[in-house]
C-alpha cells in the first residue's frame, strides 16, 4: 500500500504550476491538504487525518524548480533582442506525396519578398506552413489539391534570441511558456531553432505577450 507521503507528492506533481507555486510559499496549505484528502484515501484505503497530509506536504523536497532558478535566469537575463512580426496566418496540410512539391512552389512565390516570414514544421502525418497574410491567395492556389486540416488567420510572432546555454539548460521553454500561459496568452504555435524561440500568437495578445517577456528579461 502506497504511503501517505507519496501519494500526497505524486498527487502534488501531476501540476507543475502547482510544485512551483509550492515552492515559492504561494499555497496555503492546508486548503491543498482538503482538496487532495479524498483522493488520497481513494488510492491509501483508509481514512487520513488532515494534518498528516499537511505534514506530508511540508516535508516534500523543494524539487527540479528551486534548483534550476539561477541557471534559468542566467539564461533569461541572456535574452537578446524580441522581434515581432504581424499580419501572418497559418495553413496545417495532411502529408502527402505531392505537398513537398507544392511547397517548393510557394517558396519560390514567397522568396522575392525579402522581408516576408515563412516558417515551415513538418510533423509526422502533417505539415504547418506560416507566413505573411499578403500571400494567402498564392498558398491557396499552390495547395489546392493538399488536403488543409487547419487554417487560421490574424495572427502574429514573437522571435526570442537565447544565449547559447539554453541549450544546457533545461525548463527555459516551460519558463517562458508558463508565464505566457499564466497570463491567458493563448500560443497558437511554436517554433524553435538552436538558439531562438519563436511563439506564434493571436495578434490581439501580441503586445501583452512581449509586455510579459520583457518583464521577465528585466527582472532577473
Amino acid at each position: 500500500m502506497s504511503s501517505i507521503s507519496r501519494v500526497t507528492e505524486d498527487i502534488i506533481n501531476r501540476s507543475p504550476f502547482l510544485r512551483e507555486a509550492m515552492t515559492e510559499n504561494l499555497i496555503n496549505i492546508s486548503a491543498l491538504a482538503r482538496k487532495i484528502k479524498p483522493e488520497i484515501e481513494k488510492v491509501t484505503g483508509k481514512d487520513i487525518k488532515e494534518g498528516a497530509i499537511v505534514m506530508a506536504i511540508k516535508r516534500m523536497t523543494p524539487g527540479v524548480y528551486h534548483k534550476l532558478d539561477v541557471r534559468i535566469n542566467n539564461v533569461i537575463g541572456g535574452i537578446g533582442d524580441f522581434l515581432v512580426r504581424s499580419d501572418l496566418v497559418d495553413f496545417t496540410y495532411e502529408n502527402s506525396d505531392s505537398l513537398r512539391e507544392a511547397q517548393s512552389d510557394l517558396i519560390q512565390t514567397i522568396r522575392q519578398d525579402k522581408d516576408s516570414f515563412f516558417t515551415v514544421c513538418r510533423g509526422i502525418t502533417e505539415t504547418t506552413y506560416i507566413l505573411n497574410s499578403k500571400f494567402t491567395e498564392e498558398a491557396k492556389q499552390i495547395f489546392r489539391n493538399e488536403r488543409l486540416k487547419a487554417h487560421t488567420k490574424d495572427l502574429s510572432s514573437i522571435t526570442v534570441k537565447l544565449p547559447e546555454t539554453n541549450t544546457e539548460t533545461y525548463g527555459v521553454y516551460y519558463y517562458i511558456m508558463k508565464h505566457l500561459a499564466w497570463e491567458g496568452i493563448n500560443i497558437e504555435q511554436v517554433v524553435s531553432t538552436a538558439n531562438e524561440f519563436t511563439a506564434i500568437v493571436a495578434s490581439q495578445d501580441i503586445d501583452e505577450a512581449f509586455k510579459i517577456l520583457m518583464q521577465l528579461k528585466r527582472s532577473t
